[in-house]
This record gives C-alpha cells, sequence and structure tokens, in this order.
C-alpha cells in the first residue's frame, strides 16, 4: 500500500523533525547514512517533499534541510501523498486498472478497509506528534 520511497521519505523527515532546525539545517550526506537509504535516492525524495513546501531548505554553505515548526504540524499523509500521488494511494492491490467498489478485483473487500482506515489514521497524525514519540520513547527509530 505504501512504496519503499514513502518509507524512506518519512524516515528522513522524522530524522530531520528531531535532529534540525533553522538554525541548524542537515545536509543530504548526513541524512542518508542514519536511517541507511542511498544518498542519490533521499536526494530526490527530499528535494521533491522541499518543492512542495513540506519540509524547508536553504542552498550555500550553510544550506540543507530542515523542519520549520509550520512543516511540523503537516500530516504524514502529505508526505505520502507527495511521494505517491493520489493515483497509487487507490490503485488496485492486483495492479488491475479497474478497480474499484463497482467493479471490484478479488482481493477489494480485503484491502479497502484496511486502507481507509491506514489513509485516517496517516491523515490525523502530523509529523511532530510521530517525533515526539520518538522523543519520548514511545516509540522506536535507528537513527
Amino acid at each position: 500500500m505504501i512504496s519503499n520511497s514513502s518509507k524512506y521519505a518519512i524516515k528522513a523527515v522524522l530524522f530531520l523533525a528531531i535532529n534540525s532546525s533553522e538554525e541548524k539545517k542537515i545536509m543530504v550526506k548526513d541524512i542518508a547514512e542514519p536511517i541507511n537509504v542511498p544518498q542519490a535516492y533521499i536526494a530526490k525524495l527530499l528535494q521533491e517533499l522541499a518543492k512542495q513546501k513540506l519540509i524547508s531548505s536553504t542552498r550555500g554553505p550553510k544550506g540543507g534541510f530542515f523542519l520549520s515548526d509550520l512543516n511540523k504540524n503537516r500530516s504524514v499523509m502529505d508526505i505520502v501523498a507527495v511521494i505517491e500521488g493520489e493515483r497509487n494511494l487507490n490503485a488496485c492491490l492486483l495492479s488491475l486498472e479497474r478497480c474499484d467498489k463497482n467493479n471490484p478485483c478479488p482481493v477489494h473487500s480485503l484491502i479497502n478497509p484496511s486502507r481507509s482506515v491506514l489513509m485516517k489514521n496517516l491523515k490525523q497524525k502530523t509529523i511532530n506528534e510521530l517525533a515526539l514519540d520518538v522523543i519520548n520513547e514511545k516509540s522506536s527509530l535507528p537513527l
């Protein structure tokens, strides 16, 4: 339901939420290793997130990526939507072109309720809430 790209993007954004600020920007090379994602791959994802204003960035010698308070208050679903695109989020698990409630694939009724719950939860949870869970040791993320 969610691609590796979205998973990597969420990990990178959480890394930024925990470790960056407007005064402490982080370069791609310093994000890639701790989250165990190739540098070129994560750079591409972060550039797209910055382009869509989900994360902040500045260029230059003291440049890098960071999360503003506004960025931290975005939903996790915002990240997934940018990386996946609306069409992919609702794609058929069996990759059938025409699959919906009127023309369901064999697993549609099994997956759709779970997908709805997942999407609702991702929309309700902010980046900041997930980051605080890691900081307060309510969840773990090896960084």
